[in-house]
């Protein structure tokens, strides 16, 4: 029986490469068509899609100026004039809502990124050397995780935000700069960085049991026989690998946030005003709301809604992800 005549080598190379994209290209559709057939995280999505892109441009579509007060049209309800109705002093809901998403998207974005990065460097680092680096690191994150959190950012507020402000009135007696007459963006920075302190050492933590039980998986030794650094090896190896649960933490890291800013500027120590927030409004709504509920409704409404399609799309992308399902 006459055998076949091989491939010539350029020919094998060549059908390694098809079939190498193809196995790919094959892994990328089986998770979106999971992704699509779960109809709660194709929900979830479209809110958060929604509450992006209203939070980029709504501020440059919105029929009034959110600060805009006119009294003769205080408490009118929901109209063709006024889509969401007016508050007390006669500013447009509608408006308000609409700057009030670009700060929860930048309370969210930022919030979430500044303790992405430290629970993955805290995470990865303690779970890689163990020993004492892990001992000390996890200890601390415990320290902060024994602590109430909306607590620790409520003392974090109240106690830095007065002495910054007064430093930077000492600083424009001396210079006469006007940018130290402006400390409206001192709210963002304290809020940033007091819910990332609060969230980092759960992300840290998730980390680390991941990258325990990577590890030990053979691609990892053999990317450390080969001599690959630790840092190579985290980035490349171990922290791609513990992509599923951490983007879970993250989407609901980022509907949590949300929901805390907006309880701090409720409580008054939050995003101040002018800066238009989901949570003042509501603060505003509450002496009124058994005779206008509107004005309680529609921000706590809208703060319940994404924070909820936040958990879906993050469960639906972790589902979608995940190579050993098998549906």
């Amino acid at each position: 029986m006459k055998k076949p005549a091989a491939l010539p080598m350029r020919s094998r190379v060549v059908d390694d490469k098809s079939l190498a994209l193809g196995r790919q290209r094959s892994l990328w559709q089986d998770a979106a068509r999971r992704f699509r057939q779960n109809w709660l995280a194709v929900g979830g999505l479209i809110v958060v899609i929604v509450f992006l892109v209203l939070a980029i441009v709504g501020p440059h579509i919105a029929p009034y100026d959110f600060l805009e007060q006119n009294i003769v049209k205080a408490f009118q309800g929901p109209s063709a004039e006024h889509f969401l109705g007016t508050d007390d002093l006669g500013r447009d809901v509608f408006s308000r809502m609409l700057h009030g998403a670009r700060t929860a998207a930048l309370v969210a974005f930022f919030t979430t990124f500044i303790s992405l990065v430290i629970g993955i460097l805290v995470g990865a680092w303690s779970g890689i050397h163990g020993g004492r680096i892990d001992e000390l690191l996890m200890w601390f994150s415990d320290l902060i995780q024994a602590m109430p959190g909306l607590l620790l950012v409520i003392l974090i507020n109240t106690t830095l935000r007065r002495p910054v402000i007064n430093a930077f009135d000492q600083m424009y007696m001396q210079t006469r700069n006007p940018f130290f007459l402006n400390t409206l963006w001192l709210d963002y920075v304290l809020v940033f960085s007091a819910l990332a302190l609060i969230a980092w050492p759960g992300l840290a933590r998730l980390i680390r049991g991941q990258v325990m039980s990577i590890n030990e998986e053979d691609f990892v030794l053999a990317a450390r026989a080969l001599g690959a650094s630790e840092w190579h090896i985290m980035l490349r190896h171990v922290v791609p690998n513990a992509m599923g649960p951490l983007i879970v933490a993250v989407t609901a890291s980022m509907g949590g946030a949300v929901t805390l800013e907006a309880g701090l500027s409720f409580l008054g120590i939050g995003i101040q005003p002018p800066n238009a927030s989901w949570g003042s409004m509501l603060e505003e709504g509450r002496r009124l709301w058994q005779v206008f509920p509107h004005l309680m409704l529609i921000p706590a409404a809208t703060i319940g809604i994404i924070q909820v399609a936040f958990v879906f799309l993050g469960d639906g992308l972790n589902d979608a992800l995940d190579p050993r399902r098998n549906s």
